[in-house]
């Protein structure tokens, strides 16, 4: 069986909100949606159910949802 290739957005990136670092993470297999991941600086990951028909869709939701949210939500 052969693993499915990994494809990385290039809008992957890292930010900080509030004094705490997390890590956007934006990927896709060959022919999938985006999915978007968000990970703490204690490396917890936070995996949205939404898929995302393109990358730029689903960097924007993160940062939505670092705007609308409070931090904390993201630090468990």
């Amino acid at each position: 069986m052969i693993d499915p290739e990994i494809i990385d957005s290039p809008l992957s990136q890292s930010v900080m909100v509030e004094g705490h670092r997390f890590e956007i993470q934006i990927y896709r297999g060959e022919n999938t949606l985006w999915t978007l991941e968000v990970v703490n600086e204690k490396s917890t990951s936070f995996v949205w159910d939404e898929l995302f028909s393109t990358d730029r869709d689903a960097l924007g939701a993160a940062l939505a949802d670092f705007e609308n949210s409070s931090v904390e939500d993201f630090l468990a």
